[in-house]
C-alpha cells in the first residue's frame, strides 16, 4: 500500500510511538518530539527531531502543550486499554484547537501467526519501504479506534480508508 505524506502541519508537533523508521520526525524535523517507550526503537529512528523515551499512557508534559498529536502505525502495537489511555493522554496535552492525527491498520485475528502491513511511503523527496507487523490475539478496526477518540471528546473532521488502511484527523 502507497502512503503519500504532505508537510501540511503547524506548530509543535507530539509523535507518539514515533522510534523505529521516525517517519514523522524526518517529515517534519524540529517541529516534532518522538516519543516510544521502547530505547531501541529510538535509537534505530534517524536524528532529525527530539526523541524520548516515554510511555504514551503517562505523558511527562503538562496539558495544552503541543498543537499536533500523531500516532503513525503506532496504535496496532498496543492492546486496548493502552490505546484508550494514550489517546487520552494524547486528548490532555494537546492545544484547545489542535489536531490528532492517526495512521494505522485494521487487524485481523490470525494468531499465532504475525499480522503484517507492508507500505510504501513517499513525503518530499524521500520513499521509504517498510513492514509493520504484529503477533497477538486481537483485532483492530477503525470504529474501535474512532470510538476511542470519541469518548474522550474528539471531534472527527476526516476519515480515509482504503483496503483496511485507515487515516483519521481530529480536532480537539
Amino acid at each position: 500500500m502507497r502512503i503519500n505524506l504532505k508537510k501540511e502541519l503547524k506548530g509543535d508537533i507530539l509523535d507518539i510511538g514515533g522510534g523505529g523508521e521516525g517517519i514523522i520526525g524526518r517529515l517534519y524535523t524540529n517541529q516534532v518530539i518522538s516519543i516510544d517507550n521502547r530505547k531501541e526503537e529510538l535509537d534505530e529512528a534517524p536524528d532529525f527531531c527530539n526523541k524520548i523515551l516515554m510511555d504514551a499512557t503517562n505523558l511527562n508534559f503538562k496539558e495544552n502543550s503541543f498543537d499536533v498529536v500523531t500516532f503513525f502505525y503506532s496504535l496496532m502495537y498496543m492492546n486496548e486499554e493502552t490505546k484508550k489511555k494514550a489517546i487520552f493522554e494524547s486528548f490532555r496535552v494537546l492545544k484547545t484547537g489542535g489536531i490528532l492525527c492517526i495512521w494505522d491498520t485494521e487487524i485481523e485475528n490470525i494468531y499465532p501467526k504475525p499480522f503484517l502491513v507492508e507500505l510504501d511511503i513517499r513525503f518530499e523527496n524521500n520513499e521509504v519501504h517498510t513492514t509493520y507487523g504484529v503477533i497477538r490475539n486481537e483485532i483492530q478496526t477503525i470504529d474501535m479506534i474512532k470510538n476511542h477518540a470519541k469518548e474522550c471528546g474528539f471531534k472527527l473532521i476526516l476519515s480515509e480508508f482504503e483496503e483496511s488502511i485507515f487515516y483519521l484527523k481530529y480536532c480537539k
